[in-house]
Order: structure tokens, then sequence, then C-alpha cells
């Protein structure tokens, strides 16, 4: 009994208070001893009464206290079978020990004694043993306190509490929280633009009527595909419209792969250049406005990757879908003129101009860069080109080069541009748009200004600092890109033979000897350097193939077998060391053969890297195949290096090809 109790009676107030009386009893004894004696049995009865009282009480408190107990305990014991909450205590094994009511019909069953825990949460066994795929609650001194985790049991969610210091388990139910996540999820807000692509040239020499009638065939496609896929859609302009949708609704169009592009192309395929939109989708920003230029960024790279496709920003992943065509060639020169007096603007107001193309470089970004270089010069400002150590694709073409003291003097290391880089120096990178891809990306990285020049297709990485950016997909090379700036960029244009043979040959290299990749435009760039003096002949004379590469590309090609019918796939012995130049040059050869469409070259490089090259004509895009790898290039041209082996190499490749087989068809 609690002390405070003890003492209402029988504490020192109760003692003093009965001495009081005693003293006042014998005091009366003195005078009337008769009244004394009757005092004395008062008291005494007094005494006698308020003891029996007192023990009747502790009795009856005694009693309450455990009848209370026991009452508590019950209901505590009741309220512990049917609260909505799991208990589970388990053992040393890892075994349950006890259960409540709730528990088990979590499970549906009446207990759960000596069930293994591996068995019933086989995702907790970790997180219940002291492992880290939970979130922890520490005390003051870092003190494990509880671990907690989401899980499943059948269709229902719950949020498992774990103390493993007394090897305690709680289970309560999320479902309700799970699927109003989910909900907001789902009904988050995302962004697009969709744009007609090619629509000037697609209406080439249409009058209004037709231009009309066909936008209005297009319009009503991409409008009855948005009511489908519950799109809200706004027409902006002509040829432009805005996208408002849900999450739901945009991955319903990842799984569709975006099916309205090729649609939009069949029911157009009867025009000289089919119809071709892309779209730019944008997801999981914090606010709208970080949401709209986001999916105006998706747009450019759809558009930088040469259009016909799609491109969906969603936090840090970005996909691409459609891109089986080749970019639409511009029939107009618009946009070549205006790049060429920014360009020429940009180099009078520098002090210096630097041109730097991708690391082994090759006959095109060689080309491209002379004639850059050329460019500079016309204005009186000094320039150079970065080129750093050998590299057999160009190794004829720098013998040529030689012969020219003056324009050999330009070339320049990597260290030399790091010296010569200041604020006012114009950095002009060619024939790729990735800072990790260039001959050295500290240049990139120091340079203040910078002009990107590129033919290929726009891939996730960019140079997102430059000032000036003429990235078309649709031309078959950096040099024809060049050849077309330097008609603009000066009104008398001056190139030597040697100048000029070097940019026809980068337009010749890449494009086969004009076979494949080749425009209008293509063919117009080359009959004005052709004008200027370039010599075909030498050309031939650079690109003579050597009698002992041509045995060891035979041999190669030897290992060749095909897979989904059309595809020629080579992958060469183990240990069997190949150039990367001789990979690319088996894949173009092996284009030649009947009934192949594509080809993949796969061979282990003399660095150690496993190189692959990837070639198609057109009916399949292997610069999503090579994306996919890690690589990148063209939608006829691509490549990538891995490191491992051949034969992982070829299983990964495998791998991507069924994946892109199973989901869209490999071929057009």
């Amino acid at each position: 009994m609690p002390k405070f109790l003890q003492r209402r009676w029988h504490g020192y107030h109760t003692v003093w208070a009965f001495l009081l009386l005693l003293v006042l009893i014998i005091i009366v004894s003195v005078y009337n001893w008769v009244l004394g004696v009757v005092s004395l049995f008062l008291a005494g009865t007094l005494c006698f009464t308020m003891l029996k009282a007192e023990i009747s009480f502790r009795r009856n408190l005694v009693e309450y206290i455990n009848g209370l107990s026991f009452r508590i305990k019950r209901v505590e014991g009741e309220a512990i079978g049917t609260l909505p909450l799991g208990i589970i205590l388990y053992g040393e094994d890892r075994s349950v020990e006890w259960n409540n009511r709730y528990a088990g019909s979590v499970f549906a069953r009446k207990s759960l004694v000596n069930e293994p825990l591996q068995e019933l949460l086989p995702d907790l066994v970790p997180i219940a043993g002291g492992g880290a795929p939970a979130k922890r609650e520490a005390g003051k001194e870092g003190v494990q306190k509880e671990l907690r985790a989401e899980i499943k049991v059948d269709e229902r969610y719950y949020q498992a509490v774990v103390i493993p210091s007394e090897r305690l388990l709680y289970l309560y139910e999320i479902t309700e929280l799970i699927d109003l996540r989910q909900r907001y999820e789902e009904e988050k807000l995302a962004l697009g633009i969709l744009l007609m692509d090619n629509l000037d040239e697609a209406a080439q020499g249409m009058d209004d009527q037709q231009r009309t009638s066909l936008i209005a065939k297009v319009t009503s496609e991409i409008t009855e595909w948005a009511k489908q896929f519950e799109v809200y859609l706004r027409r902006l302009s002509s040829e432009r419209y805005m996208m408002l949708l849900n999450y739901r609704s945009l991955q319903a169009l990842e799984e569709s792969r975006f099916v309205i592009l090729d649609e939009v192309r069949e029911m157009t395929a009867d025009l000289k250049v089919p119809m071709t939109l892309s779209i730019g989708l944008a997801f999981g920003a914090e606010s709208a406005s970080e949401l709209g230029a986001l999916a105006q960024s998706s747009l450019d790279m759809a558009l930088g990757r040469g259009g016909d496709q799609a491109a969906v920003k969603a936090g840090q992943r970005l996909s691409f879908y459609g891109g089986k065509t080749n970019a639409a060639e511009k029939r107009t020169r618009v946009r070549a003129r205006v790049i060429a007096h920014a360009l020429r603007d940009l180099i009078q107001e520098s002090d210096r101009v630097i041109i730097m193309g991708h690391r082994n470089p090759d006959i095109d970004a060689v080309g491209a860069s002379i004639g850059l270089l050329r460019a500079a010069q016309m204005y009186n400002v000094e320039a150079d080109i970065v080129l750093e150590g050998p590299n057999p694709s160009i190794t004829r073409m720098l013998e040529q080069l030689r012969r020219d003291e003056e324009l050999y003097s330009s070339f320049i290391t990597t260290e030399q541009a790091l010296q010569m880089m200041t604020e006012h120096t114009l950095l002009i990178v060619v024939d790729t748009h990735k800072a990790s891809m260039t001959m050295e990306p500290r240049l990139v990285q120091y340079a203040s200004r910078i002009v990107v020049v590129d033919h290929h297709r726009r891939g996730e990485e960019f140079i997102n600092e430059a000032v000036l950016v003429y990235l078309e997909p649709y031309a078959s090379s950096t040099c024809e890109l060049v050849t077309e700036l330097l008609q603009y960029i000066h009104e008398k244009v001056k190139l030597s033979t040697l100048e000029a043979t070097m940019l026809l040959a980068g337009i010749t290299v890449d494009t086969k000897h004009f076979a494949l990749h080749t425009g209008s435009r293509t063919f117009e760039a080359a009959g004005f350097l052709r004008r200027l003096g370039a010599d075909t002949i030498l050309i031939q004379r650079m690109l003579k193939e050597d009698l002992q590469e041509y045995i060891s590309k035979a041999e190669i090609i030897k290992h060749a077998r095909m897979v989904y019918d059309h595809i020629a796939l080579v992958v060469t012995a183990p240990g069997m060391k190949i150039p990367q130049l001789l990979i690319a040059q088996t894949a173009d050869t092996l284009l030649g053969m009947t009934n192949v469409l594509a080809s993949f070259v796969i061979s282990e490089r003399p660095d150690g890297l496993i190189g692959i090259s990837a070639r198609s004509l057109g009916r399949m895009n292997v610069q999503v195949v090579m994306e996919k790898l890690g690589g990148g290039g063209h939608l006829t041209n691509a490549a990538v290096q891995l490191e491992g082996t051949s034969k992982e190499a070829e299983a990964r490749l495998l791998e991507v090809l069924a994946e892109i087989e199973a989901k869209e068809g490999l071929f057009e």
C-alpha cells in the first residue's frame, strides 16, 4: 500500500492527537476519577473503532486494486487481440513464438506459432535479422531502435515495424494509403508538345487547298489518337500542338510505343515526302514552368535526332520512341545562312579560334575542321585544329596534308590548345555534340564560347553551354554542313585544291561514295567543291584499301551468320584483336550482301575494349540498338565500345534485338 495512504490515520498527526487526548483524560481523572474512567472508556472505544475501520479499508482497497488489475489485464488482452494491429513475437531462430488475433487474420490463420518468418514474410527476414534494406530510427546514442518497411501480403499492403532488440514485429495495414499514393502519382501532370516536323517539305508543290486538306487529315488523326489516350490537345499553330495529360495516360502512350507516329507516316505515304511527327513530353518537374521547359527540351531532342519520334523526359529517365525513318532533308537554306552569319560574327569577335573533333577523328571530322579553319583565316583570325596521336583512318589524309606546310602547321596538340585558351577564344566542336567524346573534354570545360557543328542524331548528353548549335541529322556529313556555311560566311570564298578535296573526301566517306544518306543538298555541296578544284582522283588514292586489310576483312566475314533472316552478325574468335576502322569497314561490306538489311560486327580491339559496329540500309534503326548498349550514332550507322568479352557483348546485343523485336519489330 502506498505510504500516503498509510499515513491517513496513524501518521504523526494521529499519534499526537491521541497523546493529547490521554493527557486530558489524566487531568480530568485527578479532579474526578469517575469522569476520567468514562473518558478513558470512550477514548478506547474510539481507538478500537478507528483500528477496525482501517483494517476494513485496507481489505477493501486490496480487493478493489486486485479487481481493477484483473479487469485491466483482461481488457488489455482483449484489446491486443482485437486491435487492427498485428503483433508477432519471434525467437532467435526467426520462428513465431506468439501472435495476436489480427496477425493471424493477415495470413488467414488462427495461430502462427512455430511458423518460420522466412515463409510468412520472405522480404522482411533480412530486416528482422538486422539487415539494411529498411528505414531505421535511432536513439540519441545512435543505437538502432526500430526498422520500417512496406510489405505486400496477398493483395494487401502493410507497414512492418521491427524492433530487433525485443524480437517484436508490428503490422498495420496501409492499403488505402498505398492506393491513394498510387492515384496521386498517376494523376500527376505531364506536359507535351507535338509538332508536324516536316510540313513544309511534305506540302511542297501543293496549293493552299491541298495543303489545308492535308493538315485537316493529319489533325483529325491526331485528335482521335488524343481522345483514345485521354490527352487534352490544344492547337497552338498550324503545325504545333500542346498536350496535357496525366502520368497514367503517359504510361499508356509509352506502352503503345506512340503508334500515332506510324499511323501518320503510313497515312501520308503516297506523298513524295511522308508527313512525320515529333513529340516532346515531360513529367516529374516541381513547377509548371519547369515542366514546359523540359517538354520543349524533349522536343528539341527529338528534332535533333532527326524527327519522326517521341522523346519522354520523366525525372532522370529519358526515353525515345520511333525514329524509324531518316531525317527529312530541309529544302530551304535559310537556317544555313543565319548560322553562317552568326558564326562569322563570333569569329570576328574572337582573338583565336580552336577547332576540335571527336576522339580518333575520321576524314569527316578533319575535313570539316579544315573548312572552318579557312573560314577563320578569311577574316584574319588566328585558328588551329586540335589533333592528338596517330589514327589509321586518316593516315593517308595526313600524308597529303604534310605536303602543305602552312596548312599542316595549323595542327596542334591538346596541351598546346589548353595553353592558348583565353576568355576570348572561340572553340568550335565538329562531328560530335558530346563533351565526353571530344578530343579533350577540358577544352569544353574551360571555353567561354562554344560552337557545335554536327550531323549526328542528338543524344542525351549534349554541350548545353554552346552559344551556337548547327545540328542537322538530315545532312550526310559534317563536311556537307561546313561546305554550306562557307558559301554564306564570306562573299568570296577561296579554298585551295587540297582544302576542297579534304571537304569532298569527308562527304565521300560518310556517304559510302554517295550511295547512302544522300540528298539533293549533298550533291549541291559536292558540286560546289568540285568547282573550287576538289580532286576526286586524290580522294580515290586516299581511300584505297590495303591488300592485307582486305584479306583480313574476308577472314572476319567468314564468321558471319544470319539472325532474324535479314541481319548479318559477325563475332570474331577470342583473342583476335581488330582495329575499330576494320570493324566498321567489315560492317559496311556486309551490307552489300544479298538479303542483308543490317549488319553487326563484334570484335576485341587492340586497346582491350570490345567494339561493335552497326550498319543498316534504313529499314532498321541501328542507333536505337547501340544506344541501349551505351553507344550511339545514326539511323544507318552506329557503334559502341564495351568492356568484357566478345561473347558477353554478343549476348547483350542479341538480348536488345529480342527486346526490340518483341515490342515493336526490328524492321519498318
